[in-house]
């Protein structure tokens, strides 16, 4: 005999039914880190109720499974490391929902030396050799900016002999 089909009406889960917004999250931040923003922005997305996302944020937060502090280290470690500046990273964090003065004592504490960051970006892209014409230095300062390096940091890169510098890294 045949098998017997039951129709299913419109809106019906018959399949699997959504998982917990903390079970979700969970998910995510398997994946990668995430800010608190960010997942708040992802559990509306997907149609948790306000109560249950404010919930499971807070218990993953109780349970160190997400950390605001970690998730920008990550992103700072990651961005410097595609060779972007420190101007860049701050809107970035900011646009994360972390404050001014935690984005600023984050980047403090990574010790990074955006001169030689923006100098190995230079190499990178133009070679090391250095140029004397104003127009190629005005591209090379538009690179840099463009990468969020402060005006101050790429005029002292772009007016530097770039063949010196590369000279004296190992």
């Amino acid at each position: 005999m045949g098998r017997k089909t039951m129709k299913r009406k419109p809106g019906d889960k018959t399949e699997k039914s959504q998982p917990s917004a903390y079970n979700k999250a969970l998910g995510m931040l398997a994946r990668r880190e995430h800010s608190r923003r960010e997942l708040r922005r992802k559990l509306d997305r997907s149609g948790y109720a306000s109560d249950e996302a404010a919930e499971a944020l807070e218990r993953l937060g109780e349970q160190q499974y997400q950390d605001d502090d970690r998730f920008a280290e990550v992103l700072i470690r990651s961005r410097v490391a595609q060779g972007y500046g420190p101007m860049r990273l701050r809107v970035e964090l900011k646009t994360h929902g972390l404050p001014d003065a935690r984005i600023r004592s984050l980047l403090d504490e990574a010790g990074i030396d955006w001169t030689d960051s923006a100098m190995a970006q230079l190499r990178r892209r133009y070679g090391a050799v250095g140029t004397s014409d104003p127009a190629e230095r005005a591209r090379r300062a538009q690179f840099l900016l463009r990468r969020g390096f402060p005006a101050a940091t790429v005029r002292d890169v772009t007016h530097a002999d770039v063949g010196d510098a590369a000279d004296e890294t190992p």
